[in-house]
């Protein structure tokens, strides 16, 4: 053996050591043999990834990922689907878990005598001072008419009720929550309304009358409010949410779920909007955003109508089924606009609730005079239900983004028609139409008014059914999402338009370890079987949050 053929073969030896001794990466947990839905700029799939402190270190293939890195913990998940773990965009965090620790579920109920049932066997399994209810629905009744407190004073007159809508711009409340709240047939409102007949309150209140009411109920106490978030938090993650964004929240909600957040007592990522009102304003929007690992305050939601069903969308005509009425403005555009101003100066986004024409017109043109031309602002239009054509284009030219609900086409689809006509129709609920002014858009649910599963949200955007299959070919098809476009819009387009999308939405080294199982593959399956499809595990910043 030459010189020549000996340093080569010692050469070969040295690497095969170092090869053989090359140490692995630490990684707290290793995920393999799965199906990943990475969501990354390809929509790659893997089949396995690393996670140390929280963060994703690395995906690829299974023996790629286990030659690599040595783990304490791996989770094999024998060809189970994994995703990023879902997000909603606009729902309502605390108000599903205070509804569901102190409110009777009137959702459903199909006439007054119902919900009275439904109420006497909630106050006597749940004693209060206070009978509250929420979810009735008046085109659920026979008569499909707004109901008046006629039964409630005859069954409740010794204790205060109040009974809000299913969209909670409505309520009615029996004559001692109306004394006790200091309405009258002669309060005067701006942006609601008080029901009267023959000079006396009906008991119905629509709009800013029903915010009014609202601040009469007693607030809960600190134990109360821990019990009501946590509460949330466990229904969310079983259905594989790790972030939501919450629609608004007053100041000391989110110290709250601040508080518990930085104790461990509640891990689910928030993202809070902040109410409007003079204090919340003053601590948030003009010190600054604020942001913890899982909470983020750094916008503000602002009201420009009511809801469709009870009539106080603000419409550019009036209502097909009520043709004296055009809806209501909830605020004046002055307040509105100044708000706005001072968000824009102090950098925080604006997310405003606008369902009818006429007040998505609105906002749109006080967001354009303020933000002028293309931006990274990225302001938020909340529902965008009914659009004039003519004012669509707004949304691309001053990059505004809509922030929708699919739930809600599917759930308004028997009687919308009815409010608006057939050529109002045609423009109402357009998400396809929507999402091509800025090529993305973020999807949520409104909780608790909707269900709170997102997949049931992929379900409504993707086929336009509701949970009997029906319409045939679903309702206004033109609007329907792709499962692709579906998928983003619950995940990494929902973190982007909240500016996480460089810490959450997709599954990609260096980002939050927030991830989920499910039962079958959502991009699979037939379409009536995906609100069959269940999540079997979620995981928050590593951690196993939810396991069936």
């Amino acid at each position: 053996m030459n010189k020549i053929e000996f340093l080569s073969i010692f050469s070969m030896i040295i690497l095969l050591l170092n090869s053989c001794c090359e140490q692995k990466q630490e990684a707290d947990l290793i995920v393999i043999n799965a199906k990943v839905y990475t969501l990354d700029e390809n929509f790659s799939k893997q089949e396995a990834f690393a996670i140390r402190e929280g963060r994703i270190l690395m995906t690829g293939k299974t023996q790629e990922i286990l030659k690599k890195f040595s783990a304490r913990d791996t989770l094999d998940l024998h060809g189970k689907t994994v995703y990023p773990g879902f997000m909603d965009a606009h729902c309502h965090f605390y108000g599903l878990g205070e509804t569901t620790i102190r409110w009777a579920d009137l959702k459903g109920a199909r006439s007054m005598d119902e919900i009275i049932k439904r109420l006497k066997l909630f106050i006597k399994e749940n004693p209060q001072n206070w009978l509250l209810g929420r979810g009735w629905d008046q085109n659920l009744f026979p008569d499909k008419n707004f109901p008046n407190n006629v039964l409630l004073e005859k069954n409740f007159p010794n204790i205060p009720v109040v009974l809000v809508r299913v969209d909670g711009h409505a309520a009615l409340a029996n004559n001692l929550a109306l004394q006790l709240a200091g309405i009258s047939a002669h309060s005067n409102i701006d942006g609601g309304e008080i029901i009267t007949y023959q000079g006396k309150p009906t008991g119905l209140l629509l709009d800013n009358a029903t915010e009014k009411l609202m601040e009469a109920i007693p607030a809960m106490d600190k134990q109360m409010m821990k019990h009501a978030l946590q509460k949330a938090e466990s229904i969310c993650v079983s259905y594989g949410l790790t972030t939501i964004n919450d629609a608004g929240l007053p100041a000391h909600v989110i110290h709250s779920i601040d508080e518990l957040q930085k104790n461990g007592d509640v891990k689910i990522r928030i993202v809070a909007m902040i109410n409007p009102d003079s204090l919340t304003i003053s601590e948030y929007m003009n010190t600054g955003i604020y942001k913890t690992d899982r909470l983020l305050v750094n916008a503000v939601k602002l009201y420009a109508d009511g809801a469709l069903g009870s009539r106080g969308a603000l419409l550019k005509k009036p209502y097909a089924d009520d043709p004296h009425n055009h809806g209501i403005l909830v605020e004046s555009p002055e307040v509105l606009k100044k708000i706005c101003l001072e968000a824009y100066q102090s950098g925080f986004q604006v997310c405003t609730h606008a369902i009818g024409d006429s007040a998505n017109a609105l906002m749109l043109d006080i967001y354009a005079e303020i933000l002028k031309g293309k931006n990274d602002r990225r302001w938020r239009i909340e529902h965008a239900q009914v659009v004039d054509p003519e004012d669509l284009q707004k949304f691309r030219e001053f990059s505004i983004i809509p922030s929708v609900q699919p739930s809600h086409a599917t759930s308004d689809m028997n009687w919308a028609e009815k409010r608006l006509g057939p050529e109002r129709l045609e423009y109402a609920y357009a998400y396809y139409n929507l999402l091509v002014q800025n090529g993305w858009i973020a999807l949520g649910t409104d909780f608790p008014v909707e269900e709170v599963n997102p997949i049931l949200t992929f379900y409504a955007a993707t086929t336009r059914k509701n949970l009997q299959h029906q319409p045939e070919g679903g309702f206004l098809p033109q609007n329907k999402l792709s499962r692709l476009e579906a998928l983003y819009g619950m995940t990494l387009w929902a973190a982007k338009s909240t500016f996480l999308e460089n810490e959450i939405g997709s599954l990609e080294p260096g980002k939050k370890a927030d991830f989920i199982v499910t039962s079958d593959d959502l991009m699979l399956v037939p379409d009536d079987s995906i609100p069959h499809i269940v999540v079997e595990q979620t995981w928050i910043n590593g951690e196993c949050v939810f396991h069936q």
